[in-house]
């Protein structure tokens, strides 16, 4: 059977992952942490830990973004300045791709525009600044911005930032369906 690692934040955690694993699960044996991945220097600290778990994946599939796009402390700065995402996340992508023999990265999905720590614009540009360098080292990328963008109404909870049931749904099939076509 196929090993699938999901790797991410809460998106992923307390919304499609374990979705995706019932989707998956006459196809592949599919693993993910207990733990939020949170933000992306916590989940290059937790690659270390995790190693066992996620070396000889057939495919790793990873998102982050929402925390380091936050303005969490609200005065005007990003909990992650750009070029320190781009640069962490670029390290996570050379673990991974270490460890597994496909990797997609889901770019962050948008959050309500009305949620008052992230703006769909500063959620953008993370995205651009890291797809484009994520592609030059041959990752996969799986577009959830896009698939949540027209459902930034109707796809998240009331908290304005995680996925509801519709959300889950519609991430969940889109990952599954990726996975499904790299292997």
């Amino acid at each position: 059977m196929k090993k699938v690692v999901l790797l991410g934040d809460s998106i992923r955690m307390i919304g499609y992952g374990n979705r995706v694993a019932e989707l998956l699960e006459k196809e592949c044996d599919v693993w993910q942490p207990n733990d939020n991945c949170r933000f992306a220097k916590y989940t290059l600290r937790m690659l270390f830990d995790c190693k066992e778990q996620i070396d000889g994946a057939d495919v790793i599939h990873w998102n982050n973004g929402l925390w380091d796009t936050c303005d969490i402390l609200g005065d005007g700065k990003l909990f992650t300045p750009l070029e320190e995402y781009v640069d962490n996340m670029l390290r996570i992508a050379d673990i991974l791709l270490a460890y597994g023999k496909k990797v997609i990265f889901a770019t962050t999905t948008p959050t309500h525009p009305d949620y008052p720590y992230n703006s769909l614009e500063n959620i953008q540009r993370y995205n651009e600044a890291l797809v484009s360098e994520l592609k030059k080292k041959g990752l996969l990328i799986n577009d959830l911005f896009a698939t949540m963008l027209p459902h930034c109404y109707d796809g998240l909870r009331d908290d304005l930032i995680h996925l509801n049931d519709r959300g889950i749904e519609l991430c969940a099939k889109q990952v599954a369906d990726m996975i499904r076509s790299v292997l």
